[in-house]
């Protein structure tokens, strides 16, 4: 089969491999779907821990083609997502759900071979049905979106509440639809540049502030003149979780949601300690699939204007550099096969 694979940090090939077969308690998927995430390129670029050679891709979609031992012969034929959440399902974590507190835990597209393929194995009991009405390329961006439902869940954030989004790209942009969904009020969408303002705005954003061209304090002060109630930060950026900390009121809620990309970084303390913050990590999001096909099915969150272009795995390259470059408009790179 066809697949993209890094061969070793800033080295990535098309290359043909065998197909794989599955094992125990595994299904294989033929790829329909595979989004390009920014997390893959640092996994490219050696800056996130990764099993090399690697195929990665952990956002996808497909069909079953194929069971291992003790599945149900049933999922074949079936469209399907699910979890790249390799576990044990029998120590205390995973007993509570918690997948990815598992000690054995692996994920697809890190420390196993992902979905930038023909084909991907994966495990069945983290699979969920897609629905005829929706899409392969939407489907494949359950995974962000869960990423958004994770975050939202963790928060605590009820209606009514303010909120401030930092970051506009994909999961910033799921975090907003998720939020406006929940009913939140007085969204705000802060970015760099105003690329992917009309995005914002066309899914809900009641403000957009762009940080190069406008001052973040001024323009919040005018918003949310006691501060804000829910503030995400999808960037992982010091200067957005420095910002992050002041601007949200006494007693709120600050998520952090992006990569830091394993940078120490340096915040004051009394912004959390004198003003009672509760600063939340949201790094782990698990089993939320299901949760982002139901929204995506029910027409609460639209998927489709995120799918920005689709190509073959043969234009990897093209999709990579889109993705570093980030063009006017541009959210996500899908792989069609």
């Amino acid at each position: 089969m066809k697949a993209v694979r890094i061969e070793s940090p800033g080295n990535i090939n098309l290359v043909e491999v065998p197909i794989p077969e599955p094992d125990k308690g595994f299904v294989r998927v033929k790829v329909k779907a595979a989004a390009i995430c920014a997390t893959d390129l640092e996994v490219l670029d050696g800056r996130i821990a990764a099993n090399y050679p690697l195929i990665p891709g952990h956002e996808w979609s497909g069909i079953v083609d194929s069971v291992g031992a003790g599945v149900d012969e049933s999922w074949i034929g079936e469209r399907v997502v699910g979890s790249n959440d390799v576990v044990c399902l029998t120590c205390p974590a995973c007993r509570r759900g918690e997948w990815r507190y598992c000690k054995s835990f692996e994920e697809i597209g890190f420390k196993r071979n992902g979905a930038y393929a023909e084909y991907v194995l994966v495990p069945a009991y983290g699979l969920c049905r897609i629905p005829e009405q929706i899409s392969f390329e939407e489907a494949a961006l359950c995974e962000p979106l869960g990423v958004a439902l994770g975050t939202m869940k963790k928060s605590r954030a009820k209606l009514g509440d303010t909120c401030l989004i930092m970051g506009a790209g994909s999961i910033g942009l799921c975090t907003l639809a998720v939020a406006k969904a929940m009913g939140l009020r007085d969204v705000v969408v802060c970015a760099s540049s105003r690329r992917r303002e009309s995005l914002a705005r066309q899914h809900g954003a009641d403000h957009f502030i762009a940080a190069a061209e406008q001052d973040l304090m001024k323009e919040m002060a005018k918003i949310h003149p006691d501060g804000t109630d829910v503030i995400i930060d999808a960037t992982g950026m010091e200067e957005c979780i420095q910002s992050a900390l002041k601007l949200c009121r006494k007693g709120g809620t600050v998520v952090l949601e992006g990569y830091g990309r394993g940078k120490t970084m340096q915040i004051c303390m009394d912004d959390i300690h004198i003003n009672n913050l509760k600063v939340i990590g949201a790094g782990n999001n698990w089993n939320m699939h299901q949760k982002a096909i139901d929204l995506i099915s029910s027409g609460v969150v639209n998927m489709c204007d995120f799918v920005s272009e689709k190509m073959g795995l043969e234009d990897y390259a093209r999709g990579i550099e889109m993705v570093r470059s980030r063009p006017e408009g541009f959210v996500k790179a899908v792989f069609t096969l």
